[in-house]
């Protein structure tokens, strides 16, 4: 097993894993059973058995591969055919959605034909109880919901009044180690500098966002996520001056509440970047730190190793990663937490929807902290949204405690970008899929933060083949994007896009950033955009895709397939494969909805290179009108 920033368990074979009995996991992986084993959990409560989704209850339980025998629920007075969700040649999960009662008593029955199995709760008591769940509510926007990421300078220059108020406020001005270097402002369309990444400024600002609504609009834009807007020492804003004032660089309270109230007109969300784990040192308390030493009364704010000290002298007090431009604050301290639990409040209170926070695991003591912030904010918000920046699958932090999503690059880049670019082939990415969504409870994966690509990644065009910034991208790298982007929006939850995706563009994060250049407006890759917002207006318009269900169907080769909806209505089929492969069909008829041309299939049906195909079971797409 390895181990990765956070400390979390990153083993790319692992099929799950369990605790080690030092605060820590060991992976494990299956290697086979013995044909006579037979196993059957479930764990009342844990949310992962036993989950709040799309309005109902939905109840799992894990056995062996138990062949064809049949799975029943007994709950109250009915009795419930359960479903096949996810399995593998030794397990199996099943699954059934039922009304949500907090009083519901329920027990399982398995079936062999010549004699069935009863799975009580333990000897001495017949039922599980139903109320287990009742602490964790899905916040039932997001699995409808389609985002975008704006990182503000680079997205659109609104108001060119603003346009050298970052200057003035920029880190270089402050740290004394690093010599005669400047920010720098440039015209929208400049060349890339050395300072690209945190001290090239461009002008974007929120006035920018309020004049490109109706362009996310068109796009089916229903969340908007911002990098952060506050008081800050650089472009990206994570080296927090003031946590209370909006950065003169992007506008002021007054322009942000002219964008929130009009996102909000159009039925948009808009959540907000929280940075508790580090500040920049023109943060007011740290610099009265710098100045009065342990005098100052916020000396405790932050760990300081000596003093006096230079400011950007990483040595001299603790910081992030090394970074002394980012110093750490003590979240020992009860005023420290006080003030960001007060800061989170805050902006709720003046109206956005939810909030994205960074490294959220180098927070000290971050089981409390994060405890104590949900409460506080699921009280008075409870429709709050809370993501954290958590790249590894971290089920512990997903149990209803601390948040209700993490920002899903274990789904989008370990599993569905690998498979995209053709280094993981369909079966492979069958059991990692089933490793992935049977640690997830299915209310979180309906509320899952589907990102690939963001600020802190290469372009995904890019990731995928497509060459650097200024390059021409070749067929088969927007073929294979073409191909994640349909996996993106038909998974469960809400699909996130980086700013400029869905118009083709290049970047590598590994040459000063240049993922984050500006969008250059006059430049669009049709079929990119025409892709993305076909697939918006598929998930849009099919009640299926926004269930927070997911069931595996087959897998073989390059081929990987699974349904969506409580009824297996939807079917997707994907091949990242250069060459077509003709794929069996479960029975009935099929509607493919993309893939070329609407057209109705049975039995089997070509996938082409490349390709990601949507089926509709006939009946459905005719009760949605989606054919004559």
């Amino acid at each position: 097993m390895s181990t990765g920033h956070y400390g979390l368990p990153v083993d790319p074979e692992a099929q799950g894993y369990v605790d080690d009995g030092y605060g820590g996991k060991n992976a494990v992986k299956q290697v086979s059973f013995p044909s006579e084993t037979r196993f059957f959990i479930h764990i009342e409560d844990d949310p992962a058995y036993l989950s709040l989704a799309d309005e109902m209850l939905v109840i799992r339980l894990f056995t062996s591969n138990i062949g064809n025998a049949s799975v029943y629920l007994v709950a109250g007075e009915s009795q419930y055919r359960m479903k096949k969700q996810l399995w593998t040649d030794y397990t199996m999960v099943w699954y059934r959605e039922v009304p949500f009662d907090e009083t519901l008593q329920y027990f399982f029955i398995i079936d062999y034909g010549d004699h069935a199995l009863r799975i009580f709760k333990d000897p001495g008591n017949k039922f599980f109880n139903g109320n287990a769940t009742s602490f964790f509510k899905q916040v039932s926007w997001v699995r409808e919901a389609i985002g975008y990421q704006i990182f503000p300078d680079r997205f659109y220059n609104g108001d060119p009044s603003n346009d050298f108020r970052g200057n003035e406020t920029d880190e270089l001005w402050l740290n004394e180690l690093v010599g005669d270097v400047k920010p720098v402002f440039s015209n929208w369309s400049d060349p890339i500098t050395s300072l690209h990444c945190c001290h090239q400024y461009f002008g974007g600002d929120l006035a920018g966002v309020l004049a490109k609504l109706d362009y996310l609009d068109s796009l089916g834009v229903k969340m908007i996520y911002f990098n952060p807007i506050f008081l800050s020492g650089s472009v990206h804003g994570y080296d927090t001056y003031d946590y209370f004032t909006i950065d003169p660089k992007f506008g002021n309270e007054t322009a942000l509440k002219a964008l929130l109230d009009e996102a909000h007109r159009r039925g948009m969300k808009v959540i907000f970047d929280f940075v508790p784990n580090h500040v920049g040192i023109g943060f007011w308390a740290f610099q009265d730190v710098y100045r009065k030493g342990p005098e100052s009364p916020y000396w405790n704010w932050f760990i300081i190793k000596k003093w006096p000290f230079k400011l950007g002298d990483g040595t001299a007090y603790e910081c992030w990663w090394g970074f002394g431009s980012l110093p750490k604050l003590n979240h020992t301290n009860p005023e420290v937490k006080q003030y960001l639990f007060n800061v989170a409040l805050h902006w709720l209170e003046f109206g956005f929807d939810g909030l994205r926070i960074d490294v959220p695991l180098d927070v000290l003591d971050a089981d409390n902290f994060y405890r104590e912030l949900r409460t506080l904010i699921k009280q008075r918000y409870p429709d709050a949204y809370i993501v954290a920046e958590i790249w590894s699958l971290s089920p512990e932090w997903l149990k209803g405690r601390h948040f209700d999503s993490f920002m899903n690059y274990a789904l989008g880049r370990d599993i569905l970008l690998q498979y995209a670019a053709g280094r993981k082939s369909g079966d492979q990415v069958f059991r990692e899929l089933y490793n992935y969504y049977s640690q997830i409870p299915v209310g979180v994966a309906g509320m899952g933060f589907n990102i690939i690509g963001s600020h802190d990644t290469s372009r995904i065009l890019t990731d995928l083949g497509g060459g650097r910034l200024g390059s021409t991208p070749t067929n088969e790298s927007i073929r294979r994007l073409k191909l994640l982007v349909t996996l993106q929006f038909t998974v469960p939850g809400m699909p996130v896009i980086f700013q400029g995706d869905e118009r083709g563009i290049l970047g590598s994060s590994s040459y000063y950033d240049e993922h984050r250049y500006p969008i250059q407006w006059d430049r669009l890759i049709p079929e990119v955009f025409e892709h993305y917002s076909k697939m918006s207006w598929i998930k849009r318009s099919i009640p299926a895709l926004k269930t927070s269900i997911i069931s595996l169907y087959a897998s073989s080769g390059s081929v990987i397939s699974f349904f969506r909806g409580y009824d297996n209505e939807v079917l997707i089929v994907a091949n990242n494969d250069l060459e077509s492969t003709v794929f069996s069909l479960p029975a009935g008829k099929w509607v493919v909805l993309y893939s070329g041309e609407t057209r109705i299939v049975e039995g089997e049906v070509i996938v082409e290179g490349l390709t990601g195909m949507v089926l509709a079971r006939y009946d459905y797409a005719v009760s949605l009108g989606l054919i004559g």
